[in-house]
């Protein structure tokens, strides 16, 4: 796992995650600034014409929840159906720090334990398997490269967080190949999105990881993000509302190669391995500043303190904590690691470790 502290949640102004977590219970939808053995694809259809109304269905939409223990906070979100024996994709920030995760097929109404297949930080795309799951509803994608300005969209998901029939909202797409930083009220942190579409439906927290329609009912995005005149309290978005779908296109490539197992930089398979420290930068100095060292995790029976800076993690160099994140996404529980870390006093340290298991 990474522990440097990014979380989940739309324009240059500033998106909102479409994730809502609180206390007990919120959904996913970021705010903007400014498998098996077999890799199964999802069905894929191509636009080929242009209808007037939009449209109605909810194909293999899952209703996500999940438990956040080292947070003391619990989150929903929204998935969509890859495969018939429950592979799903939602997105990154939906799943992020999650201890437990259930997916509910909102087609058959059944409830199902699910566990991380791996996810692509940089894209904010994960995909999970719905343990035990058999004959599910696939949804259908189309390609997102026929989709205009002024095309009609609908845009589904589990608003608020309420689990139940998704909700189904429409709108026009307003904008394509939009950048926005999607920031996370729950953490404070931002994460810079691109190529997006931008449109006037009134996606809510909660929808994130839910599909965009067109008017065939062919998924052409996956919500991730909404404008900042969305307010996480009201039940009703204001007028000026801005939405942002990640291209089903794009979504699809992540989550295939996802399914194949084919790690990278940006991309980790299977479990998340856990150091243990919560970091920041450390100003001019290199290094990531330790914040915060979990009870019981690796760093804290490491003797690793709040105040230490982490300079080296295996054979690498750690300069900020971008890069002790980047260096955490290559591992998995039980490998062992050396870290080598200054304190503040000046004196260099290190030991070596194994990594536990923690959330993604």
């Amino acid at each position: 796992m990474s522990d440097y502290p990014v979380r989940h949640g739309l324009r240059t102004a500033i998106a909102m995650p479409l994730v809502m977590a609180a206390a007990l219970l919120v959904p996913g939808c970021r705010v903007v600034e400014g498998g098996g053995p077999e890799d199964v694809p999802p069905v894929v259809e191509t636009t080929a014409t242009k209808h007037a109304k939009p449209s109605g269905r909810k194909p293999g939409v899952v209703n996500i929840e999940t438990e956040q223990e080292l947070s003391g906070t619990r989150a929903a979100g929204t998935g969509i159906v890859l495969t018939a024996d429950g592979l799903v994709l939602t997105n990154n920030h939906v799943i992020k720090g999650a201890t437990a995760i259930e997916g509910t097929d909102t087609d058959n109404r059944r409830s199902y334990p699910a566990e991380v297949v791996g996810y692509d930080r940089a894209g904010d795309i994960a995909v999970i398997r719905l343990t035990g799951a058999a004959r599910l509803k696939v949804a259908v994608f189309g390609s997102a490269s026929a989709v205009n300005v002024g095309d009609v969209v609908t845009a589904v998901g589990n608003a608020g967080g309420k689990g139940g029939s998704p909700a189904v909202v429409t709108g026009k797409v307003t904008a394509l190949e939009q950048s926005v930083t999607a920031r996370d009220d729950s953490s404070g942190t931002t994460e810079r999105l691109t190529g997006l579409i931008e449109t006037s439906a009134p996606i809510r927290p909660g929808d994130s990881g839910g599909p965009l329609l067109d008017t065939g009912g062919r998924i052409i995005g996956i919500n991730t993000a909404a404008s900042a005149g969305l307010s996480t309290r009201s039940a009703k978005p204001k007028k000026d509302h801005r939405g942002y779908a990640i291209p089903s296109d794009r979504a699809l490539e992540i989550a295939r190669r996802i399914q194949r197992g084919e790690a990278s930089s940006t991309v980790h398979i299977g479990r998340t391995a856990l150091l243990g420290v919560k970091v920041r930068s450390n100003g001019r100095s290199p290094g990531a500043l330790v914040a915060e060292v979990v009870p019981g995790s690796p760093a804290d029976t490491a003797g690793i303190p709040v105040g230490a800076a982490i300079v080296t993690f295996g054979d690498a160099a750690v300069d900020s904590p971008t890069a002790l994140t980047s260096l955490m996404l290559a591992r998995h529980p039980g490998d062992t690691v050396r870290v080598e870390w200054t304190t503040r006093q000046g004196a260099r340290l290190g030991t070596t470790l194994r990594l536990a298991e923690g959330p993604p």
